[in-house]
């Protein structure tokens, strides 16, 4: 009897309606430098009825790895499909590919490497785009061992990422079937929290990501509700996993930022009154729940601004600032404490009738640096100020161990 070693990585593939973006998919899973042994395929087709399904069995009649090709009733979403293949998955490693976006020729190479080099449980590859813009501000550098509160990981929750499948066998992880958009985004950050290290392969595009020009891809589709729905799972998710304090707060950043902000920039402008009305209902809760200036002060003045007057219930204010960003105006800067405080003023500052307080306009570092006559506190100011603090308090101790002709005693 033949011993089929385990392969290194099952590839799972979820496919709806792909044609012809899946051609070039395949093929570069074909060009894949890793070992065709260390490998295998778990192709799902989602109630395709463009020739996708038919693709596929194509495809696992003349890979050199072996294929599964399941075909299934259409389930309305991602998720489904990514669950069927990672419940049939046999790899050290998954990886879910997008049945429209490709691999790099070497990612699966370099990325099964990282892993089993640094023992992390889940890798980050490099990601690209055709015709759509990809997350930038993780790619700084290669990383062999990270977290997700030490880097930019949190700004790339998508699916697309080398995950060892003992920590999601071992904490039950599967994708949330109920939400149709962010799923993704909640079983990725599970992971990250979950995974005894990241690595982040950022010298080599691993992945492209291929924006359709039938604007069928998911992340396009879908009302605002899902949107809040999304924000509202990784919100819970966040804060039932990490305990209240800067670590949750750097984390908060990610949902407030990304999912609900939007929600609350240009497009408000054209939502109908009861649109608006029912995103401040959704957004509400949220925001009275885990919004606080730790998370604020972590985001852009304006950013910071459109989010505090929903938190405020100060949403007539809003079309004033979003007039403003979307004409490209810039705000007067105005410089306090002899420089090193750079307010940015965006509307409604020290309006006494709105009322929006001044730490909401106060710029941190890294957006006052922009500001001619900006000083930057030095890195010892607030080292020094402490140290003062403790000597004053430590002086009456002194004085209080002198005796009667004034001499210290100890």
């Amino acid at each position: 009897m033949t011993v089929v070693a385990q392969p290194d990585v099952t590839v799972i593939i979820g496919a709806y309606e792909a044609m012809p973006y899946l051609v070039e998919c395949l093929a570069s899973v074909e060009r894949q430098t890793l070992d065709p042994a260390r490998m295998e395929v778990i192709a799902v087709d989602d109630g395709s009825t463009d020739g996708t399904g038919e693709c596929l069995e194509e495809f696992a009649a003349r890979a050199a790895m072996p294929v599964t090709v399941i075909r299934q009733e259409n389930s309305g979403g991602p998720s489904g499909p990514r669950n069927v293949g990672l419940a049939k998955a046999a790899g050290r490693y998954v990886f879910f590919l997008d049945a429209d976006d490709r691999l790099g020729d070497e990612a699966l190479e370099r990325m099964v490497a990282m892993a089993d080099k640094n023992g992390t449980d889940v890798v980050v590859g490099k990601v690209e785009g055709i015709n759509r813009k990809p997350p930038q501000s993780m790619w700084g550098k290669t990383l062999d061992r990270t977290d997700v509160f030490s880097s930019n990981i949190k700004f790339t929750l998508s699916a697309q990422k080398l995950f060892r499948r003992a920590l999601l066998e071992r904490h039950g992880m599967r994708f949330d079937e109920s939400l149709w958009t962010g799923e993704d985004a909640l079983f990725t950050m599970e992971a990250y929290l979950r995974a005894d290290g990241v690595s982040v392969v950022a010298d080599y595009p691993c992945y492209y990501l291929v924006g359709r020009e039938d604007g069928k891809h998911v992340t396009k589709s879908g009302g605002y509700t899902l949107r809040f729905d999304s924000a509202r799972a990784l919100i819970g998710l966040i804060a039932e996993m990490v305990p209240a304090g800067p670590r949750r707060d750097s984390l908060m950043v990610r949902p407030f930022k990304v999912t609900l902000l939007p929600q609350f920039g240009p497009r408000f402008l054209k939502d109908t009154d009861e649109v608006r009305r029912h995103k401040r209902e959704l957004a509400e809760p949220l925001l009275d729940a885990h919004w606080n200036p730790e998370v604020a002060r972590r985001l852009k003045v304006h950013e910071r601004l459109q989010l505090h007057l929903v938190a405020v219930r100060r949403t007539e204010l809003l079309p004033d600032v979003l007039e403003f960003v979307r004409a490209g105006k810039q705000p007067a800067p105005v410089l306090e404490n002899r420089g090193t405080s750079v307010y940015l003023g965006y509307p409604h500052f020290r309006s006494e009738a709105a009322g929006v307080p001044d730490w909401i306009y106060l710029a941190e570092p890294r957006e006052a640096r922009a500001v001619e006559g900006y000083r930057e506190a030095a890195a010892g100011t607030f080292v020094r100020r402490a140290a003062r603090r403790v000597r004053r308090l430590l002086r009456p101790r002194v004085a209080a161990r002198r005796d009667g002709h004034g001499r210290v005693t100890a």
